[in-house]
């Protein structure tokens, strides 16, 4: 799947969300955004044959946090989902990292290669990355209105996070593994046997 395509499936909800919010309010663009999810992941599942880890997750906790927030007819669920993914996230990087799992090579190791000092570098940025995250949701939404906080997610987290991705390309250049390099990291060399 391409770059672009796989953008657009990732963002793609979001941007429905907002403009429902912005005609509709904040339940019929929650209805609507777990509409949309679920024919994304529905797609990334016809054209890969399987569902990428994260948008999985993602999604999975956008049908129970939207689900309550229609159901209740409260919006603090679909507000607090964003903080509790990121935090869930943050705290399994952190968690896997102090237990010598990383969490994120797992999730990631199919769509790239890296050695696993980059692999190790990246978890811890990506850990704080997603505490970040989880902060400057809270303060939004308990401080902002509504529509701040939608504003906020298209316009705030979806920039800050495709340029903190972008700064990531350096360190993931410099410890990627080219086929040699990762057959050699996989695959112990054989013991040299002596002629007797």
């Amino acid at each position: 799947m391409n770059q672009g395509l796989k953008l657009l499936l990732e963002a793609g909800p979001l941007v429905v969300f907002f403009i429902v919010n912005a005609k509709m309010g904040i339940f019929t663009a929650t209805a609507v955004f777990m509409v949309v999810t679920i024919l994304s992941l529905g797609y990334s599942y016809f054209k890969l044959k399987r569902l990428p880890t994260l948008p999985l997750i993602g999604g999975a906790f956008i049908m129970v946090f939207g689900g309550l927030t229609i159901v209740l007819e409260d919006d603090t669920f679909i507000k607090l989902k964003p903080t509790i993914v990121n935090t869930l996230f943050s705290a399994a990087l952190f968690t896997g990292l102090a237990i010598k799992k990383n969490f994120l090579k797992t999730a990631l190791e199919s769509a790239m290669s890296l050695d696993d000092e980059g692999w190790r570098i990246l978890a811890w940025r990506w850990a704080f990355f997603f505490l970040l995250l989880a902060v400057m949701n809270e303060i939004v939404w308990r401080t902002q209105t509504t529509d701040m906080w939608v504003n906020f997610k298209v316009f705030g987290v979806m920039p800050l996070t495709l340029v903190f991705s972008l700064t990531q390309v350096p360190l993931i250049m410099r410890h990627g593994l080219d086929d040699e390099d990762e057959k050699e990291a996989n695959d112990p060399k054989e013991p040299k046997q002596e002629n007797a």
